[in-house]
C-alpha cells in the first residue's frame, strides 16, 4: 500500500488474514503459538489458557489455518500448530513505511 496500491487478489487475501485475526481468541492463539518453545504448540498446550471448550479452540485454530496463518501436523492423537513466517511477513509488508 505504501509503494503501490494493492491489487484485487492481494487485497482479498490480506482481508481474509486480517479477518481471522480480528477475534481476540485467535489473535492470542497466534501469539501463543509463535512464542511457544520451539515455535510450535500442541492443542493440549493451548486449551488451558482460555475459558472456552477444546472444540471452540479447535474451531479457532481451523480459522487460522484456513487463512494461511498457521500450519498443522498430526502426531498421534494431538495436532501441533506453527506460525507461517511468510504469512506474518505478508501481513506486515503493506503496513510498513519505507525507511
Amino acid at each position: 500500500m505504501v509503494r503501490e496500491p494493492l491489487g484485487e487478489a492481494d487485497a482479498a487475501e490480506l482481508a481474509r488474514m486480517f479477518k481471522a485475526l480480528s477475534d481476540p481468541i485467535r489473535l492470542r492463539l497466534l501469539s501463543l503459538i509463535a512464542s511457544h518453545e520451539g515455535g510450535e504448540a500442541c492443542v493440549c498446550d493451548l486449551t488451558g489458557r482460555f475459558d472456552v471448550s477444546q472444540p471452540t479452540i479447535s474451531h479457532h485454530l481451523k480459522v487460522l489455518r484456513d487463512a494461511g496463518l498457521v500450519d498443522s501436523e498430526r502426531r498421534g492423537t494431538w495436532v501441533y500448530y506453527r506460525v507461517r513466517p511468510a504469512a506474518l511477513a505478508r501481513l506486515a509488508a503493506p503496513l510498513l513505511t519505507p525507511a
